[in-house]
């Protein structure tokens, strides 16, 4: 399948080639040029299905045409080796938990599944070139992508994340690793963070030097697989006896994790609608209440990993729906919740229902209270273990959250990182100088 840019002003381009490069030469993220439709017999059968079944068809479906089939299902099943189950909190609202991985958050889905075809597409290559791997993070994506890419031959993962701005546990889960991981402290927001990534790859020169990719969702390999789980949770959704369609909320920042879901509706799976539940960081409820695109410098909230001020995937959005206003609304609505709101929720659910939400599920949640109308069910993603946000969740309940084992051991871990001001010509120095 090729795979064309959303500036339209790149040549169309092979799998292999939009996951090496990440970014299209104009700028523009890459896009597949069919989606196609899965058989209808394929949802007649799917809560019959495992989550490593239904995402190799789901694969296939994306990565067919330029992957083995061998080859993919060793990759989505090696990827998934940990489950991502369906609970229900309220006798109308259901929690996808993804924070079973081993970063314990959503993106250990889609990074896990780009280290492994990144490594897959690098391998094939005669005179392998290092490959130098550039993500911002406000919080997640640093300690999946790190811990995904972790030791592969080949590659280099440089970390840029906002001073004072992620949790504790978020930090040492990629400021620990040492090896090939490399992070860099940048004083100032997510924002300044994928600006200094961006100008990166905007740099001609700096790229003649250094085989440069992204691992944020800007890359296809990293937020065409977070399909694979909505197609899951409609599966258990069904197993559990629901005959409707679900309404899905997705907290959202960077808009990869809500393009994923857009495009599995694409592809036939049965979603009555979608909710993009923000915090303060409402760019994207501005744009459906006013048709106008305006980003502005993100605001610091406890849902950290919304904190986003113009989320790269809604060049995705526009390019999936021709730029139509009228139809984005139509399919997605929008909600925007501030701290209190947020904290309201999250300690409300945990004293009525005995549920404890992370501050991101906890818009989800109550995005679905307030938006469900009678007679209809809603999904939302659980996008983190409440663990990683400790502080706040201890602070908000007033009980002691426990750490999994899977975050414990990060802890005992020493910090290692680089501090940068929010300025280009350093991190390119930077960048230069551990080449």
């Amino acid at each position: 399948m090729k795979y064309y840019s959303t500036n339209k002003d790149a040549p169309q381009v092979q799998l292999e080639d939009a996951v090496i490069k990440g970014l299209a030469p104009d700028k523009g993220l890459y896009m597949p040029e069919n989606i196609h439709r899965l058989p209808d017999a394929f949802f007649h059968n799917i809560q019959d299905m495992t989550l490593q079944e239904i995402a190799f068809v789901v694969a296939n479906n994306f990565f067919g045409d330029d992957i083995d089939a061998k080859d993919l299902q060793h990759i989505v099943y090696d990827t998934l080796n940990f489950d991502i189950p369906l609970v229900k909190v309220t006798d109308n609202i259901l929690s996808l938990e993804l924070f079973h991985g081993p970063t314990a958050a959503f993106k250990d889905v889609g990074a896990r599944f780009m280290a492994r075809l990144l490594s897959y597409f690098i391998n094939k290559k005669e005179n392998n070139k290092t490959v130098n791997v550039l993500v911002a993070t406000s919080g997640d994506t640093g300690s999946a992508v790190a811990n995904g890419f972790l030791g592969v031959d080949g590659i280099k993962v440089f970390v840029l994340y906002p001073k004072g701005k992620v949790s504790e546990i978020q930090e040492k889960q990629f400021t620990t690793l040492g090896k090939n991981i490399t992070a860099i402290e940048v004083d100032g927001t997510f924002d300044d963070c994928q600006r200094l990534v961006k100008d990166a790859f905007m740099d001609d020169d700096l790229n003649n030097r250094m085989f440069l990719t992204s691992a944020n969702s800007i890359n296809v390999a990293r937020f065409l697989p977070q399909a694979f789980y909505y197609f899951y949770a409609y599966a258990q959704y069904k197993k559990m006896g629901y005959t409707d369609m679900p309404v899905m909320c997705v907290p959202s920042g960077n808009f990869g994790n809500i393009t994923a879901g857009l495009f599995a509706a694409k592809m036939g799976l049965p979603i009555k609608r979608f909710i993009a539940a923000n915090n303060r960081n409402d760019i994207f409820l501005q744009y459906l209440n006013t048709g106008v695109y305006t980003p502005r410098p993100s605001v610091q909230t406890i849902a950290n990993a919304m904190d986003v001020g113009d989320p790269s995937n809604f060049a995705r959005i526009m390019d999936l729906y021709e730029g139509s206003h009228g139809d984005i609304s139509t399919h997605i609505s929008g909600v925007s919740y501030d701290d209190n709101q947020i904290a309201h929720t999250l300690a409300e659910t945990y004293e009525k229902e005995g549920y404890l939400l992370d501050p991101h599920g906890a818009v989800g949640f109550r995005a679905l209270q307030d938006s469900l109308q009678p007679g209809e069910h809603g999904i939302f993603l659980e996008t983190a273990h409440p663990a990683k946000f400790k502080d706040t969740v201890d602070g908000i309940t007033g009980q002691e959250v426990s750490i999994p084992e899977t975050l414990l051991h990060f802890m005992k871990g020493t910090k290692h990182t680089h501090e940068i001001p929010a300025f280009y010509p350093v991190f390119r120095d930077f960048l230069v100088s551990a080449k």
